[in-house]
């Protein structure tokens, strides 16, 4: 796929994708998503590749889905909306991705927002801010957002953001656990790629697997059944090349090679 309102970028081994309509502050259309889509897959789908960072050009994010494409085309012909909409189940497919990092160099709302809330990590620049806008636009959230919102920052701070539709400042942002660093402008990227190495010295298979135990178990009453998807993984983890190789490492004294 060609892409035009993102970019592609490998950095070792992070592949690196950037929004890239910053006339627009990055707002969201549903071509930027199939872009998305695709560029994520690649990502995932190449050996070299350990971790994603998504990023926005410019000032901005993600301004939210653009007005007049996503909206406006959908009140005229919500069938042409509905056959670029990508097949895939985004939230899945972000569950199931490699690990991903969103660094916020600005604003994002609405879907700006909602699309980073099921990653793995989010940095935040101290000029970033949140807001869940849905309400201002006559609409609910999406994208399990309300799920993962109440995840990451508890049922009041959810219920304040999605039925104000308030913008939160990015210290507050840290506050209330909705990212997980704040930093200056300048060490974003920085940050988002210190995560990236810290990824990229881990095994690419336990990750995914670790991934979808935080998904099927981080709201999961039911610790007996949390223990057994863990020691389901864990007896198979046992069996791996990676686990040889950590043990291995460990007592030849050296850093493990898991790629």
């Amino acid at each position: 796929m060609n892409y035009e309102q993102i970019t592609y970028e490998k950095r070792g081994e992070t592949a690196v994708v950037t929004m890239n309509r910053p006339e627009r502050l990055n707002a969201w259309t549903w071509k930027m998503s199939a872009e998305q889509h695709d560029a994520y897959k690649r990502a995932n789908e190449d050996p070299e590749i350990a971790s994603i960072v998504l990023t926005g050009a410019g000032r901005g994010f993600c301004a939210g889905a653009d007005v007049r494409d996503a909206f406006q085309r959908g009140l005229d012909n919500g069938s042409a909306r509905d056959a670029e909409r990508p097949a895939e189940n985004y939230v899945e497919l972000i569950r199931n991705s490699k690990p991903i990092i969103a660094a916020v160099n600005g604003v994002a709302v609405g879907v700006g927002l909602t699309q980073i809330l099921p990653m793995d990590i989010i940095v935040a620049s101290e000029s970033a801010r949140f807001g869940m806008f849905f309400v201002k636009m006559g609409l609910v959230p999406e994208l399990a957002s309300t799920y993962f919102l109440t995840q990451r920052c508890g049922f009041a701070f959810a219920s304040d953001m999605c039925l104000t539709g308030r913008l939160v400042e990015a210290e507050e942002a840290g506050r209330i656990g909705l990212v997980n660093r704040v930093v200056s402008q300048e060490k974003l990227m920085d940050t988002a790629m210190e995560y990236a190495k810290m990824f990229a010295a881990n095994p690419n298979r336990q990750m995914g697997w670790i991934k979808d135990l935080i998904t099927k178990n981080g709201a999961n009453p039911d610790y007996n059944e949390v223990m057994r998807l863990e020691h389901g993984r864990i007896n198979e983890c046992y069996t791996t090349a990676e686990h040889r190789e950590a043990v291995t490492a460990f007592q030849e004294k050296r850093a493990p090679k898991f790629r």
